[in-house]
């Protein structure tokens, strides 16, 4: 069983370092040596700026984030679109690119291990993962799964606990107004400034106001790329726009 102290102890950590040590221990406790935490604010946004932490070889991780490994790697396609876990093994791997990262990861000592897909209230979107140097047998298979309900407890604690974290290295949002964001999903939507204004009763040159002031918050030249920014932002989601 998770030992709760070290969980609560996660939520008591001081600064990251702290907090990624108490991972460590919490992985170790449940018999694998290597974990990693990585966090965005939104499914849509970029990967590279995601919160990561991790006791994986600083090399490894070199690699991974230089080659964009995380678009390749089947553990986080799977967790994209799923909230089940993913164990681990060779037959996961299926294109030439995944089996060679699979390969690069095993000399890393990342042979075995189990995903957790992290799903926040407000969109966020991580991946935990719990990695080991041993064969992905049948043996492997039922450690995971007599431990997979503490497994998911410590990835509940984990997310709440490292959102005060997150901050530090994901790119800052501006704010919007409710009017400039309500203005920015209809432009999604491929709406006209002239539409957007019978929409919503206001005047074009109200519109066009609106969506000048976001260009100028988010640093872009048009609005194409103001949606695009939003959209990486986990400001907007382009399913749920209004139509």
């Amino acid at each position: 069983m998770a030992d709760i102290a070290r969980l609560i102890r996660l939520l008591d950590s001081e600064d990251a370092d702290a907090w990624s040590r108490t991972l460590v221990s919490l992985a170790r406790e449940q018999g694998f040596d290597q974990v990693l935490y990585g966090a965005v604010s939104s499914r849509h946004a970029k990967l590279e700026n995601a919160f990561v932490r991790s006791n994986y070889a600083p090399s490894w991780r070199a690699q991974y984030d230089a080659e964009r490994l995380a678009y390749v790697d089947p553990t986080v396609i799977h967790c994209m679109t799923s909230s089940l876990p993913i164990v681990w093994s060779p037959q996961v791997f299926r294109t030439p690119a995944q089996r060679r990262l699979y390969e690069s990861a095993c000399a890393f000592g990342i042979r075995a291990g189990v995903t957790l897909p992290v799903h926040g209230p407000n969109g966020e979107f991580g991946v935990l993962s719990f990695a080991s140097d041993v064969r992905p047998d049948e043996s492997f298979m039922r450690k995971v799964n007599d431990r997979i309900a503490d497994l998911s407890l410590i990835r509940d604690y984990v997310f709440t606990s490292a959102q005060r974290f997150c901050g530090e290295v994901q790119e800052l949002a501006p704010r919007l107004t409710r009017r400039e964001l309500e203005v920015l999903n209809w432009v999604m939507a491929g709406k006209s400034s002239w539409e957007i204004s019978r929409i919503t009763s206001c005047s074009e040159a109200t519109i066009n106001f609106h969506m000048a002031n976001v260009r100028q918050k988010f640093n872009v030249n048009t609005r194409q790329q103001a949606v695009v920014k939003a959209i990486s932002l986990g400001l907007i989601i382009p399913e749920d726009h209004h139509r």
